[in-house]
């Protein structure tokens, strides 16, 4: 659980250096990071973005490729179990190019601030692109009946092969399809749903700063924490989201590549 303390989030020293050490998952370190993230000192050099677009397209390319054969298996098996589409879209939440494009980083949630009041917001509030995010199905066709719900430990939406694909990552695969398009990219925060950010950012309103950056398939939060089962947990892992925008760079994205692989054979973090 997080411990929130609004003061010092607000009340932080913007000089401190970028390479500050020691940073803990609380409220301070996010107001911290935000102000970093939203000032701009995140940002980096035209040629790594053209580095990581052309790895992204080459290594989701191979990717899909090399894995056709696991999917049509995989796809056979969901069919075996239960009818219905084997594959499954929802809309996710992407990049946001107005922060800096367009509004500057004076918007509303990008300075760890929220100016407006709450009875004049919006009840659908993003500032990111909308997309669409595909995946095997891993739960009954009727999962979300009652509303949009976050998946957890034993959930008893999921199939039998549902909780074989999360294990083993296989669900993700139709993914690449996402970073090929240039939805997505191998590496970057998790994409949320548009709910779930609403909801966040009634409390956090740092919380769309990690839309700063292309989501991605895994991440710093992904193989440091695993999958997100609450909302509690979604806020909990802004701090590593921003973590991650705010040191990018080619070593920190080679070392959450090696990181994913012994998330992947280990099945840490699946449910």
């Amino acid at each position: 659980m997080v411990v929130f303390n609004r003061t010092a989030a607000h009340n932080l020293d913007v000089s401190i250096p970028l390479a500050r050490t020691g940073l803990d998952p609380l409220i301070s370190d996010i107001g911290y990071l935000s102000k970093v993230v939203a000032g701009g000192e995140a940002m980096v050099s035209s040629g790594f973005e053209r580095i990581k677009r052309g790895f992204d397209v080459f290594f989701a390319g191979a990717a899909l490729l090399f894995l056709s054969p696991l999917i049509l298996l995989a796809t056979a098996f969901i069919r075996l179990e239960s009818a219905g589409s084997v594959f499954y879209k929802q809309e996710r939440i992407g990049l946001n190019r107005r922060s800096s494009d367009r509004r500057g980083n004076s918007a509303p949630g990008f300075n760890g601030t929220d100016r407006r009041n709450r009875n004049d917001r919006r009840k659908n509030i993003h500032a990111g692109k909308p997309f669409h995010i595909y995946k095997l199905r891993t739960m009954s066709l009727d999962a979300e009946k009652a509303g949009p719900t976050l998946s957890s430990k034993n959930d008893p939406r999921i199939t039998r092969v549902g909780h074989l694909l999360r294990r083993t990552r296989i669900d993700e695969i139709p993914q690449f399809i996402n970073v090929i398009r240039g939805d997505m990219s191998i590496v970057g925060p998790r994409p949320e749903r548009s709910f779930f950010i609403n909801q966040v950012r009634q409390e956090v309103p740092e919380f769309p700063l990690r839309l700063k950056v292309k989501p991605g398939i895994t991440g710093l939060a992904q193989v440091e924490d695993g999958y997100t089962e609450t909302v509690e947990q979604m806020t909990g892992k802004l701090y590593y989201d921003l973590k991650y925008i705010s040191r990018l760079s080619l070593p920190q994205e080679i070392r959450i590549l090696f990181k994913t692989i012994s998330v992947v054979i280990t099945g840490k973090g699946a449910c």
